[in-house]
């Protein structure tokens, strides 16, 4: 590979990266509507995962359960929901942006 190529190709993945993050930075609810989710999740999401997400008629949404399942499905689950189960879509209450933010918290640790 030339050095000019060499030049090109990490400049295209370094912007490839830059613009990756910065897409995903301007994804992220304001701090307002982060709390919104907070609450929607505590409250509507733990009618059935329970209160403190320790599972009930939905399954545990701790990192500990949530650890070994891909992000993407999980985000798919909240915002499609799952035909023939009580777990109903939520894309009426948020964008597929805001489903993925809670999956990323719920992967972590759940805001109080």
């Amino acid at each position: 590979m030339s050095r000019s190529s060499l030049v090109f190709a990490l400049f295209s993945a370094f912007t490839a990266a830059a613009s990756g993050a910065f897409a995903e930075a301007s994804t992220a609810p304001t701090p307002a509507r982060q709390k919104e989710l907070v609450h929607l999740v505590r409250q509507d999401c733990g009618s059935c995962h329970g209160m403190t997400l320790q599972g009930g008629l939905g399954p545990a949404l701790l990192p500990a359960d949530l650890k070994d399942k891909p992000a993407e499905g999980l985000t798919a689950t909240i915002y499609y929901g799952r035909p023939g189960t009580p777990m109903p879509p939520w894309k009426q209450f948020m964008t597929e942006a805001e489903a993925a933010w809670i999956v990323d918290q719920l992967m972590r640790e759940f805001p109080k």
